[in-house]
């Protein structure tokens, strides 16, 4: 196994992952960003995004995260490809190990690995992805205005992306798979109230049809096995987000669900020079501008962290 020592290791891209090296660059820490499994995130699988500020005609996901990048590299960010696949924070420097073959030890480590949307493996779903299938309402609502839209999920997520969709489409249908909904009870009660929001109880999703984007959806009763089609040019799955966290189990805190926790304020966890930005760390908004922040954030707590230590080795060697 070859090794390596850094200053900043980044693990993982997007727009948090990105922002983090930027600012990282700049402040003369060069860091080292791997970009992980999925180059650029979830934006890479995104057409257009037209709620990113700066970008008054829109711009597609890919392109954006493009942006991102050569502006990293414009600043020196060394990025390169590879996944990490094992850590160990237990000593200091911290230790990372890249695609199970190289071992990275580094003074701070910046997390961006961001999440996963959880999708339902029917079939039309992969490939009408960014053509009227999405996993973000808030994202890709507006793509949507007077037309009708199916909605999958039976917790507040779909309960919220349902309503947010409802106040641009013309109809929503709500897909539950039971007769009754996981959502809270002031949610389900949002969703009863909206006209325009349909709930198909005991519905599950068949497939979806379309050539060059999505024209219909195919369902069936679970109690019934009646089959249905629902003509929707806009499918959302809204059946959660798996964090891309499993490699920092037992070494940073998390809540139930996988996302790490950060001290409030911060992006620092509860490991000495390690912090966490983007979606691993978010699972309320879950959005570009909200990872960028993050990332910012995390780039100057790294920084603070070490310029802290830096001085602290000056003093340790001053008294000796």
């Amino acid at each position: 196994m070859t090794s390596e020592k850094v200053s900043c290791l980044i693990i993982g891209s997007g727009p948090a992952g990105y922002t983090a090296a930027i600012y990282a660059s700049r402040a003369g820490l060069n860091p080292v960003l791997y970009q992980g499994a999925q180059p650029g995130g979830q934006l890479t699988i995104t057409t257009e995004v037209d709620n990113y500020p700066g970008y008054p005609d829109g711009i597609t996901g890919p392109e954006m995260m493009m942006n991102f990048e050569k502006q990293a590299k414009r600043f020196g960010t060394d990025i390169r490809y590879g996944m990490a696949t094992e850590v160990d924070f237990t000593c200091y420097p911290l230790k990372v190990i890249i695609d199970n073959k190289h071992e990275i030890t580094a003074d701070a480590v910046i997390v961006s690995t961001g999440a996963s949307a959880k999708w339902l493996g029917i079939e039309g779903e992969d490939r009408l992805n960014g053509r009227g299938v999405s996993a973000c309402a808030v994202c890709d609502g507006f793509f949507f205005r007077g037309q009708d839209v199916v909605v999958v999920g039976a917790g507040d997520t779909a309960a919220e992306e349902a309503s947010y969709l409802a106040k641009l489409a013309r109809k929503v249908y709500l897909l539950v798979r039971r007769d009754e909904m996981r959502a809270s009870k002031i949610m389900q009660k949002r969703v009863e109230m909206l006209p325009n929001i349909e709930i198909l109880w005991n519905t599950e999703t068949v497939k979806l049809n379309g050539d060059e984007g999505l024209e219909s959806v195919l369902v069936k009763n679970t109690k019934t096995g009646e089959e249905q089609l629902l003509n929707a040019t806009g499918f959302f799955v809204a059946i959660g987000h798996k964090p891309n966290t499993e490699i920092f189990k037992g070494y940073l805190n998390m809540d139930e669900t996988g996302y790490i926790q950060t001290v409030k304020g911060s992006a620092c966890t509860n490991i000495k020079g390690v912090f966490a930005c983007g979606d691993a760390q978010d699972n309320v908004y879950r959005q570009a501008i909200t990872a960028a922040g993050t990332g910012c954030m995390a780039a100057l707590d790294a920084e603070r962290f070490l310029m802290e230590r830096e001085v602290e080795i000056l003093a340790e060697e001053a008294a000796a």
